[in-house]
């Protein structure tokens, strides 16, 4: 069941707001962003603009559990993709995975099975056990 609460585009944008968060968005970093927004019916000039002016991040906790691991999925492809995470980085994320209902410490778990290089797979599947793990509350 998709969520009518948070869009393709909601979640792009909290994906440039991570790559925004230290005032430099790596050519790695767009690139990774156009991947997934195209890859969600989302125009390049969209994406574009997107970068150009990241939204206030809105409320998380309504979305699906399928949709809560897919981001929490990406957010964490993005904070490795230009081959650096920096603290502020890994706060975000911490933060985001927070607002969607996941118990601290799940990023730290989860980037150990994750590589900045998008040729490499993640098991997706073990990523889903792990994430399960701390997600501190479900929505009916």
């Amino acid at each position: 069941m998709a969520s009518t609460f948070f869009s393709k585009k909601d979640e792009l944008n909290v994906l440039v707001n991570l790559a925004a968060i230290d005032r430099f968005i790596d050519v790695k970093e767009v690139k990774l962003i156009h991947m997934i927004g195209k890859s969600n019916g989302i125009s390049a000039e969209e994406i574009d603009e997107m970068i150009k002016n990241p939204k206030t991040v809105l409320n998380l906790s309504l979305i699906t559990e399928d949709e809560k691991f897919e981001h929490l999925y990406y957010l964490i492809l993005m904070m490795k993709s230009d081959g650096r995470v920096l603290k502020n980085e890994i706060d975000f994320c911490e933060t985001i995975a927070q607002r969607l209902g996941y118990a601290k410490g799940v990023v730290g778990a989860l980037s150990k099975h994750v590589y900045s290089d998008l040729a490499v797979h993640s098991n997706r599947k073990l990523l889903r056990q792990i994430s399960e793990k701390y997600l501190e509350f479900r929505n009916p």
